[in-house]
């Protein structure tokens, strides 16, 4: 028998295994967009988190402000960016007092609204059938 644990080769064997050949040096960068839409430029925007509408509201956001799609109040908890339910009183900015209805309006001075990226709207469509194939093959 033999005195080795396992049997399989290259376990405590006494000849070195072969190296992989390996590129060395760094990777050589590339100018081209390296995923779906990145090199587009892209756009801010505030949404509504109950129905999803995009607001006309810049950072600041007044106590009163509703959303034009759905009436529902946009100085809310749901709406900032700072919402976290793991946090310590659900909040990830130091606050003194937990706000019980998240979805209610309320007077936190920390409210920073929720934005989120989306591609710039390119150019409409063009009308005739011509144009629209010199367009998607950029002829």
């Amino acid at each position: 028998m033999s005195d080795r644990k396992y049997r399989q080769s290259g376990y405590q064997d006494n000849e070195p295994r072969e190296k992989r050949s390996r590129p060395s040096g760094p990777r050589e960068k590339s100018d081209k967009p390296r995923g779906r839409g990145l090199g587009k430029p892209k756009r801010s925007v505030f949404r509504c988190n109950r129905c999803g509408q995009n607001q006309a509201v810049g950072q600041n956001v007044a106590l009163d402000a509703t959303c034009a799609g759905c009436g529902d109040d946009l100085h809310t908890c749901t709406n900032c960016v700072y919402l976290d339910s793991s946090a310590p009183k659900e909040c990830r900015q130091p606050i003194e007092e937990r706000v019980a209805k998240k979805s209610k309006r309320n007077e936190c001075e920390l409210f920073t609204p929720k934005t989120a990226q989306e591609f710039a709207k390119e150019s409409p469509p063009p009308d005739d059938a011509r144009a629209a194939f010199d367009a998607l093959f950029q002829l």
